[in-house]
Parts: C-alpha cells; sequence; structure tokens
C-alpha cells in the first residue's frame, strides 16, 4: 500500500501519525439510552429488562449486563408485570401493545430523533400519502417506523429502487429516511424519488440524525490524508457500517473493528497516516485503546480534525428524573 503523501513527514521518518476525526463515539441518544438502563438497575428491583439490544455495541450490551440487564428479543421472553427498557431504535405500535397486554411497566428509551421520525410517518400517512421509507430492511428502527403506517409505507433500501414504485396517487407521496443512513446515498435516492414524483412532500428537516452527520462529515476531514481508516463500532452498528463505506468509496482502505484487538499487523504494512473514528454507539475508551494499541506497533502522533463541537443534550424520561446515585430503590411497576 503506497501511503499518502501528508506534507509532514520526511522519506526516513518511521513515525506514523494517528488522526483522530471529531466528532466520534456516543451521541446523546446513546448517552441517554445507556443511562437510562443504569438508572432503572439503581432504582428498580431486578429484573430489569431490555427489548434488543440499547445501542447497538457489544461492549456496551455485555457491560449492562454485566450489571444485572437482562437482554431479549422479544416481549414472551418478559414476565407480566416486569419492568422492560425500550432500546434507542424505537419499537412499533404492536409491540407496545403488547407490552400493554402484559401490564409491563416500560421505560421508554427511544432516541428523542427517531421518535420525530415516527411521528412524521403518522402524520404523513393519516392525509393519506403514500410514505416511501429509505432504509435497511431488518433494522430495528426500520420496523418500528414501518409499524407506525404499514398499510401506507414502501421501503426502498436503494435508490436503484426508486424505478421500480408504484403508489396509489403519484401527487401523494412524502418520504422519510432510517436516521444513521450515509448521506450521500440518501441524497440519491431524494433526487431519484424527486425526479419520479416531482410533488414529493419532504420532511421539515432531515432524517439522518445530527450525530450520523458529524461523524460522516469529522470522517470527511481525515480520509484524504489517510493511507488506512479504523472505524470503532459493532457490525449491526448502522451507522459505523456506513463510515466504512464512506471511507471505501473515496479510495481510502477502511476496517469495522469492536476493540484495539481486532487490529491486525498487516493492515499496518506501509501505512503512514492511520485515521480513527468511532460510531455514535461505540464508548471513547474504547478509541483510547485503539490509539494505546496502535502506539504499540511503533512511533506514533496523534492529531485531532474537528468538525464541530456537539452539545445536544436529551432529557431523560420523567420517570426517572431525580433518581441518580443514592435515590431510594423503586419495587418494580411504580413508575407508571
Amino acid at each position: 500500500m503506497a501511503p499518502k503523501s501528508s506534507g509532514e513527514h520526511t522519506p526516513d521518518d518511521d513515525t506514523r501519525r494517528i488522526l483522530l476525526a471529531s466528532p466520534r463515539s456516543f451521541c446523546a441518544g446513546v448517552e441517554r439510552a445507556i443511562e437510562i438502563v443504569e438508572r432503572a438497575l439503581r432504582s428498580y428491583t431486578p429484573p430489569i429488562y431490555v427489548r434488543k439490544e440499547i445501542v447497538h455495541n457489544s461492549y456496551v450490551v455485555d457491560d449492562l449486563a454485566s450489571k444485572g440487564a437482562v437482554f431479549v428479543e422479544e416481549l414472551d421472553e418478559v414476565p407480566d408485570r416486569a419492568t422492560l427498557v425500550f432500546s434507542a431504535h424505537g419499537v412499533s405500535p404492536a409491540v407496545r401493545e403488547e407490552a400493554d397486554r402484559k401490564n409491563l411497566d416500560v421505560i421508554d428509551g427511544t432516541c428523542p430523533l427517531v421518535s420525530k421520525v415516527h411521528a412524521k410517518a403518522r402524520r404523513f400517512a393519516a392525509r393519506g400519502d403514500t410514505v416511501v421509507l429509505f432504509g435497511h430492511s431488518g433494522h430495528e428502527e426500520i420496523e418500528g417506523t414501518y409499524g407506525e403506517a404499514p398499510e401506507s409505507t414502501v421501503l426502498v433500501e436503494n435508490a436503484d429502487e426508486v424505478a421500480d414504485l408504484s403508489v396509489p396517487d403519484p401527487e401523494r407521496v412524502s418520504y422519510l429516511t432510517q436516521t444513521t443512513l450515509a448521506v450521500d446515498e440518501t441524497n440519491d435516492f431524494v433526487r431519484a424519488l424527486r425526479e419520479k414524483y416531482p410533488d414529493v412532500s419532504e420532511p421539515a428537516s432531515e432524517d439522518i440524525c445530527y450525530a450520523t452527520t458529524n461523524r460522516q462529515h469529522a470522517l470527511n476531514e481525515v480520509i484524504a490524508e489517510s493511507d488506512l481508516v479504523l472505524v470503532v463500532g459493532s457490525s449491526n452498528s448502522s451507522n459505523s457500517v456506513r463510515l466504512v463505506e464512506i471511507s471505501r468509496r473515496q479510495g481510502t482502505p477502511a476496517e469495522l473493528i469492536d476493540g484495539a484487538g481486532d487490529i491486525a499487523a498487516d493492515w499496518l504494512d506501509g501505512v503512514r497516516t492511520i485515521g480513527v473514528t468511532a460510531g455514535a454507539s461505540a464508548p471513547p475508551k474504547l478509541v483510547d485503546e485503539v490509539v494505546e494499541a496502535l502506539r504499540g506497533f511503533g512511533p506514533a502522533t496523534v492529531a485531532e480534525r474537528e468538525f464541530t463541537h456537539e452539545t445536544m443534550h436529551f432529557e431523560l424520561p420523567s420517570v426517572l428524573r431525580g433518581t441518580g446515585e443514592g435515590a431510594a430503590e423503586r419495587p418494580a411497576g411504580s413508575g407508571g
């Protein structure tokens, strides 16, 4: 692999550069979801159940499981009247109805930005639109959004599929997108949809969340200088996978890693500059460990490329406010 010219190395300089893209790692929705589970574990009588992975990161899920969280795939694994947390990716109305039938004490960890997409789906469908939903089939977020109005929603997974769309009324079409998609691919989808349906109604604001967009733009700040990009994140993390794809589309090799232990020495052959970032569900701690591991392969300098500074914060559900350290334990079923 021929190293890219950086302008900062001399030919006999063996010191590698590590370029950290910023922002990276946790976003506000992920931080909120994790804190919801941690507070529930401290404040409610165990066990505390979580439907699906609270966020798509194996380290986070394993850590919360070690503290007592019980992760389940579906609600038939949860006893009636137990305490249940919905994941950050949201759920469909059908899942909420099942939780009500089982008298579960639900704490909703859905990211507020995902909840906004759900609200748009209901609103668009209620006014008679066909809702074209752009995203990945089988992803929990898509299942939840689609479930808001399945009779009015059509799922599209790539821009090429738009050509084959058929809707009852071409003048009553709107669209929504998964919040963790690549910006460039989403733009391709929107262009294709506008060409086919010139009267398509657009969301008042884009659905791709600020954190996904920021991490993609921040990565673009380091791709051109990097010989290799390492993305810290789990394989089921949509926004992490998109970061890998973006780098590769721009011609820079990229690898998705859960942590420092996944780094292969042969990836670094001939590599002078390594870009490092992390998906929105990957803990900052894992990035620190990756940097230290890379230093273990030889001398390295570390520099940061900041695209923007994030200040977003989401409040906890009202039932958990004031349930931090030192709060009294609450019996299951008391959450309202």
